[in-house]
């Protein structure tokens, strides 16, 4: 249907029937769509497969931005004219990624704008006189070194804030298609995929075997993990719903991002002192809500082991702080530029990148909120990765908990940035793409107007009741299911009895445990004594209950502390994900709330999401498995926590 005749459409019908309210945007008018169950065709979708047109990044909803899809009164004449009169902007007007809000901004904002160059030169001076000074003062020591990577990023921002981005990557791009451009024309196109798996296999078998052996982890056990790795991407092959229509490419490079990534993490020593940087910053955020504990009650209560008194109000706190970060727009400018690295470089669409790169940081529920108004529109492809997202990976306000219980925070914080890309490769082996998508060539973060803050303290209210709710969702939701596992293992328990079944009793533990023992095995975990079947009952554990029962039982239950360093590292990164029954309820429920028409498509989706959710995180355990070698490193951090 071409874009003339659907525009007479609209207006043809408007005359008929003035009363009703219809959409002048025919991309989003639900009577002049084909007959076809997904309404995700627009001029602009066209357009951006155009081949002489570029992406656009688009980190914000300008009222001119043309990629955004239009808020609409009840008014359709006054809707068209508006339509039909708004400004077209360019790439470039918002190539720099720049976060312009639709909000009126308050009289901070006012100033701030006016004297912007000032307020810039200032902060800019600040931290540089902080570098120097500690530059000074710990010449002899690396304490200057933390200093120096702050006011590095934040250089860069504000140098970013005034030149805009593609002037700074402009060398990058012209020395990217004087090498690699070149020395990919000369493959024939029919040989480039397998070319490009012979280099993936050929980095994955020398960065696994290349090292030497130590302690259990022998490179027998590290060929395991790599035949468990195997298996996981041929078990999706076989079963995807299309082989056909399979993005090798996305694929590829999602697997080759998650490996490197784990070798930076568990190789490097650079790249272990970046996330237990990283990992301490999250650990202190345990100490400031312990201020707030120790206020409300003493500061001896504040300092009990009790998860309902050390971890719960941390997350209050972090979930306060990020609705925070989202007001400042700090949040979404950093979201933005995970996401579109992943959308250049794996060539998934913009609503993909946007979920993929949020869900670690803000959870299952809240990245899909990210690109609400398009969530309608989403391609069948599209909604398996959003929810493929969410359960591959685990939140920051449950991050945050689980450091608090001691589980290793290097692994965690590792294994959410490697669920990004695994999440795009497994779901797009499962469910490749077959259908045009709204937002293929642009990376667009919606603001959110349902609930606006008033100012940054509104916010943050806003965000501390927010994290009351989430922590006791949490608060409840473990309180019933152990209780119902409790409940389920009695009546087991009571019924194996008179089968004689009584060393060890019939539990759920027991049945999951041989269940998914082939998984724990595939995985890579050490075969000696009985660490594979200990492992196989955290996993099911998990997939059954949720992960806060299995890493509960990995730090207290004392069957689980003679696990080897290599098992429970690996344990660490299986049960890092939000795939598990309940969780398949919340992403249902919330896509539901969002896109109603859509309903019924996130339902037959859900359970395949879910399973490849699950998959993405055992394939990140399984690489965890070939590249560490100092594994008492990760045991002590987590202990020592």
């Amino acid at each position: 249907m071409s874009a003339p005749a659907t525009t007479t459409a609209v207006e043809d019908h408007s005359r008929t029937s003035p009363s009703k309210t219809h959409l002048p945007d025919p991309a989003l008018d639900i009577q002049n769509q084909h007959h076809h169950p997904h309404l995700h065709h627009s001029a602009a979708a066209h357009a951006a497969h155009n081949p002489d047109s570029e992406p656009s990044y688009v980190i914000d909803t300008h009222p001119d931005d043309k990629h955004v899809p239009p808020q609409f009164s009840h008014d359709v004449e006054k809707d068209a004219k508006t339509l039909e009169g708004a400004p077209e902007r360019g790439d470039d007007a918002v190539e720099d990624g720049s976060m312009r809000s639709v909000r009126k901004p308050g009289k901070v904002g006012v100033y701030y704008r006016k004297y912007k160059p000032f307020v810039h030169m200032f902060i800019f001076a600040l931290f540089t006189g902080w570098w120097i000074a500690s530059l000074i003062l710990h010449r002899h020591d690396k304490n200057w070194i933390i200093p120096f990577l702050l006011w590095l990023m934040i250089t860069l921002r504000i140098i970013t804030l005034w030149l805009p981005a593609h002037h700074v990557l402009r060398p990058f791009k012209f020395l990217w298609s004087k090498t690699a451009t070149p020395l990919v024309a000369t493959i024939p196109p029919k040989f480039r995929i397998a070319a490009a798996a012979t280099l993936v296999v050929s980095v994955f078998l020398l960065g696994s075997f290349i090292s030497k052996e130590s302690l259990n982890n022998t490179r027998e056990n590290r060929a395991i993990s790599l035949f468990g790795l195997l298996v996981f991407i041929a078990a999706l092959a076989v079963t995807s719903r299309n082989r056909r229509k399979i993005k090798w490419h996305t694929v590829l490079v999602g697997m080759l991002m998650q490996f490197i990534i784990a070798l930076f993490v568990l190789r490097t020593g650079a790249g272990f002192d970046i996330f237990t940087f990283v990992s301490d910053l999250a650990r202190s955020l345990l100490g400031f809500a312990g201020d707030g504990t120790a206020f409300l009650t003493s500061p001896q209560v504040a300092k009990l082991p009790y998860f309902l008194i050390g971890v719960l109000p941390a997350i209050i706190f972090f979930v306060a702080l990020v609705q925070l970060l989202y007001y400042w727009g700090l949040l979404q400018w950093f979201i933005g530029k995970f996401a579109v690295f992943f959308f250049w470089s794996m060539q998934v669409s913009g609503a993909e990148a946007v979920v993929a790169a949020a869900s670690p940081f803000i959870g299952q529920g809240e990245s899909a909120m990210l690109i609400r108004p398009f969530v309608a529109h989403l391609t069948q492809a599209e909604l398996h990765q959003v929810m493929t997202s969410g359960f591959a990976t685990i939140a920051g306000s449950v991050l945050v908990a689980y450091i608090g219980m001691g589980v290793n925070p290097q692994a965690l914080i590792s294994s959410c940035v490697m669920s990004i890309p695994a999440s795009l490769a497994v779901s797009k082996l499962r469910y490749p793409e077959t259908e045009e998508s709204l937002t293929a060539g642009k990376v667009v973060i919606p603001e959110d107007d349902e609930n606006p803050s008033a100012n940054g303290l509104h916010a943050f209210t806003n965000g501390a009741w927010l994290g009351l709710k989430i922590a006791g969702m949490i608060l409840a939701t473990l309180l019933c299911v152990l209780a119902l596992l409790g409940l389920v293992n009695g009546l087991l328990t009571w019924w194996g009895r008179y089968l004689n079944i009584n060393d060890p009793p019939l539990t759920v533990e027991l049945i999951v445990g041989y269940i998914c023992y082939p998984i724990s095995f595939l995985l890579g975990v050490s075969r000696e004594g009985d660490d594979i079947y200990k492992v196989s009952q955290l996993i099911g554990t998990k997939l059954i209950a949720n992960e806060f029962v299995a890493y509960t039982r990995l730090q207290t239950d004392p069957e689980f502390q003679t696990l080897s360093d290599r098992s429970r590292l690996i344990a660490v990164y299986a049960l890092c994900g939000f795939a598990n029954i309940g969780s398949l309820g919340t992403s249902i429920g919330v896509l539901s709330q969002i896109a109603p028409t859509r309903a019924g498509d996130v339902s037959r989706l859900a359970l395949s999401a879910l399973i490849a959710g699950a998959i993405s995180t055992f394939t990140s355990a399984s690489v965890a498995g070939l590249v560490v070698t100092n594994q008492r490193q990760f045991t002590t951090s987590s202990s020592g926590s």
